[in-house]
């Protein structure tokens, strides 16, 4: 898996390649959004068309920081899932409590401080 970050509009882009799985995938993924949160970044928006997969764990770790970040009065959203991971994301109805964008330039609108 590979992690990038780009900064714009004070929303930190953070896109992600590969899959999101139990193991070490979801322990990079989830030490790169606990660096976010303990930095103090005030909205994270997470591309993911380049997420080949996720399973429980990655989602778990998507649910817990969404948590962690809300709890402190900041925003994390999803930038342009893959269909299936779409379809997931409804199935488990996590589509509900995830800001989810299919435009980067009105996710940056949307979640600019």
């Amino acid at each position: 898996m590979e992690i990038s970050r780009t900064d714009s509009g004070g929303v930190a882009v953070v896109a992600v390649r590969g899959v999101i799985n139990f193991g070490e995938s979801a322990r990079q993924f989830s030490s790169f959004l606990k660096e976010l949160l303990d930095a103090g970044t005030p909205a994270v928006l997470i591309d993911m068309s380049g997420i080949d997969s996720v399973d429980s764990t990655g989602l778990g770790e998507l649910v817990g920081y969404l948590q962690r970040f809300e709890s402190e009065g900041r925003r994390l959203a999803l930038l342009r899932p893959h269909r299936r991971i779409l379809s997931l994301l409804r199935l488990t109805r996590l589509d509900e409590i995830f800001p989810i964008y299919e435009d980067q330039g009105d996710a940056i609108a949307s979640l600019s401080p």
